[in-house]
């Protein structure tokens, strides 16, 4: 079963056993010489671009998909978070809605999404004499069903994070001591991961999702997905936010914002939020 993600109390870590830790990753950014760091905006990857900075300074470059699947304001947070700390930082056009192989959306989607950015990321590298792509990748996600990691793998990115052993918790202190906003961003992934497996992804249906998402944080929630099921959407929110959603006034907010929609059902799930709860039903069918 997913681990709940809590935000509601930062993690008080010892700095003096996480800061050699981030100088061992500052020296192997350092190392690198220069590095194309893949940005989405997160907490992960702006950490990442925030010590690739400090590590190289010019020589490190933020480079973010402009991506349908990428919220917009998603994008405009990775902008001010890069224009505040003085990290270079450009987009990258990805084509991965024009890939068949994404569009049915198996189980291997992020595999061909992580395979289209990487693939765009090498040609830049190879336009400008760069030897190094970097991703947030950290320990913990070691232990997940990520295809994206394949991606990485067959295109010879790095993941400096999990060299310097630093987990999520960790990152997110690291963070906080570094003054950096991020620390406590909700946890995120891209639209397409609203769209269970077997339904095919299309810009129409995750602008729905993005449309809808941005209604719900409008309300004042902060870890929460909306799931698309065809005419029903399915609504995970934290267990710690529950309580304000689950009264009438908040269930005919939520009936407002989704009918206009197109959703001829709006469900709250009682389980709440779980991060990869799509990836349940891989497992119950492995188990099988």
């Amino acid at each position: 079963m997913a681990t709940l993600v809590s935000l509601s109390a930062p993690v008080r870590l010892a700095a003096d056993e996480l800061l050699p830790k981030q100088q061992h990753l500052f020296d192997l950014l350092r190392s690198m010489g220069q590095v194309i760091v893949a940005y989405s905006g997160g907490t992960d990857s702006a950490y990442l671009a925030w010590a690739a900075q400090q590590a190289l300074g010019e020589k490190a470059v933020a480079i973010t998909a402009d991506s349908a699947s990428i919220p917009d304001s998603h994008k405009r947070d990775a902008e001010e978070f890069a224009r505040q700390f003085g990290i270079r930082h450009e987009y990258i056009d990805t084509y991965e809605f024009d890939n068949p192989d994404y569009v049915k959306n198996a189980s291997d989607r992020c595999f061909h999404c992580k395979d289209e950015l990487f693939s765009r990321l090498e040609q830049v590298c190879r336009e400008r004499n760069i030897q190094n792509v970097v991703y947030g990748v950290n320990v913990d996600d070691l232990g997940d069903y990520r295809p994206g990691q394949s991606a990485a793998l067959k295109h010879q990115v790095k993941s400096p994070l999990v060299d310097a052993n630093l987990t999520k918790a960790e990152i997110r202190e690291l963070s906080r001591l570094a003054g950096l906003p991020t620390w406590d961003r909700p946890a995120a992934a891209c639209l397409s991961s609203r769209i269970p497996y077997g339904t095919a992804v299309t810009i129409e249906t995750v602008k729905t999702v993005e449309r809808g998402e941005e209604e719900i944080k409008a309300l004042g929630f902060r870890q929460f997905r909306v799931r698309f099921h065809g005419e029903l959407v399915r609504l995970e929110i934290s267990r710690e936010e529950l309580p304000k959603a689950l009264t009438p006034e908040m269930a005919k907010a939520f009936t407002a914002i989704f009918k206009p929609l197109g959703f001829h059902y709006v469900t709250l799930d009682l389980e709440g939020y779980r991060q990869g709860s799509m990836n349940e039903v891989l497992a119950t069918a492995a188990r099988k």
